[in-house]
């Protein structure tokens, strides 16, 4: 018999490690989140297309470089047969019919284009580069959107952990002052006070409970999940001091911030674009070889006046050289906009230091509170502990031991809240610095 128990004992427990170990594989890791979020993202999407496009762009520019092939196939319906009159004996003789079938094959190279070919498969190429950085920039998009969703729900669930803890504190404070109250040994107005601050911890509980169901919301729409689905997390906020400084923050944006990048490539392709107009200035030389079939009937294998085939390779030359000055303005215009591509780049740096250095600042400051908060919480602690000692031996009042409460609930919140904004601000800086993704 208790061989039998022991077995069951055995496999009860087995069971419970097991349903334990799945509900823990059951949370979502960070990087499961960022996963699942790219996976889903409407932004990814688009970009990955705009990339495609690029892509394509540059293979139809390419193909400029190459021979042109066309062919036609006509037919003509003369009124009458053609012919030549003789003055010498008077008379005529024909020299074709009425029906006339032509197929012709045209091939096209082109030799000189003032360069324009060649501007114009560059631009494209550059396009192809933007596009890519442009997909890499979204993907980082989405990566601090998940890190700041997921840090935001820890952070809350933090705070209202806080808030639970301070409610069953109060709730204990009740309690006290309640058998206080009963024994003669505190006034009506205590114990009023203790139900009152109670109330308040409830009422300031619901609300951090309300901020975890919004911050879980936010997630799951990130994630494009259900809005109600369930989410269980894996907690991840810790603190590891920041080492680096502003400067080499700002180094590393250099570096590796898409956007930079971006810019600094639209400015080239800009150029390219000023290249190829004026190309137009120059003419336009190709190699042009033909291959063409006649005949009187729809085979096209020729008639009694002309050969059934003819074949001919040509040089052409053409030049428009006088547009009113069309060629000109274009050029104008796109260098115009070379300069405009300039100009938005100077500009992006100078914004992309400032969000550096707002980012930096920001996690300066919750690393210092982070600090701060936790010498605070050692110091309401015990102030609380002696504040509740000397109320139960009747030498201090509850709103003493209330308001030390209210110190250790606000620097136990305020290092939840700092150790959040930390790893938040963190991820801003990441994504500033171009480096969240990969």
């Amino acid at each position: 018999m208790k061989n039998k128990i022991s077995i069951i004992v055995l496999v009860l427990l087995i069971f419970l490690v097991s349903t334990g170990n799945i509900c823990a594989q059951s949370a979502l890791t960070l990087d499961e989140s960022i996963d699942i979020a790219l996976k889903n993202s409407s932004l990814i999407t688009i970009a990955k297309e705009g990339s495609k496009s690029a892509t394509a762009q540059k293979k139809e520019a390419f193909t400029g470089f190459l021979p042109k092939l066309s062919t036609s196939y006509s037919y003509t319906r003369l009124n009458e047969e053609p012919f030549v009159l003789l003055p010498f004996p008077p008379g005529e003789i024909l020299t074709g019919t009425k029906d006339n079938y032509n197929w012709n094959i045209e091939a096209k190279q082109p030799l000189f284009t003032g360069g324009g070919i060649l501007a114009n498969y560059q631009a494209s190429s550059i396009g192809e580069s933007i596009a890519h950085l442009e997909e890499t920039a979204r993907y980082q998009d989405v990566v601090q959107d998940v890190k700041i969703a997921y840090f935001n729900i820890l952070k809350a669930q933090r705070i209202s952990d806080v808030a639970q803890q301070s409610v069953e504190m109060l709730k204990a404070h009740r309690d006290v002052a309640d058998n206080y109250f009963n024994v003669g040994m505190i006034p009506k107005n205590d114990l009023l006070r203790a139900e009152v601050e109670l109330a308040n911890g409830k009422q300031a509980l619901i609300r951090t409970k309300n901020a975890v169901q919004l911050a879980e919301s936010r997630f799951n729409t990130i994630l494009k999940r259900e809005i109600l689905t369930p989410v269980e997390i894996v907690d991840v906020l810790n603190y590891e001091p920041f080492d680096k400084s502003f400067e080499e923050c700002l180094n590393i944006a250099r570096q590796t911030r898409p956007e930079l990048k971006i810019s600094s490539l639209q400015s080239q392709q800009a150029g390219k674009m000023v290249r190829a107009a004026q190309s137009e200035f120059f003419p336009y030389v190709s190699l042009v070889g033909n291959y063409t079939r006649f005949g009187d009937d729809p085979s096209v294998s020729g008639s009694d006046y002309k050969d059934m085939e003819s074949w001919q390779v040509m040089a052409v030359a053409s030049w428009n050289f006088w547009e009113w000055g069309k060629t000109k303005f274009r050029v104008d215009a796109s260098r115009a906009r070379e300069n405009m591509a300039m100009e938005a780049s100077r500009e992006l740096n100078d914004r992309v230091a400032l969000e550096i250095k707002n980012a930096f600042l920001m996690l300066q400051e919750a690393e210092s509170q982070i600090a701060v908060s936790q010498k605070l919480i050692e110091q309401a602690e015990e102030n609380f502990r002696i504040s509740e000692e000397r109320y139960k031996e009747s030498v201090a009042t509850s709103t003493e031991v209330l308001e030390a409460q209210t110190l250790l609930t606000k620097a136990k919140s305020e290092y939840a809240n700092a150790l959040g904004d930390f790893n938040i601000n963190y991820a801003r800086l990441q994504r500033a610095m171009g480096n969240i993704w990969p």
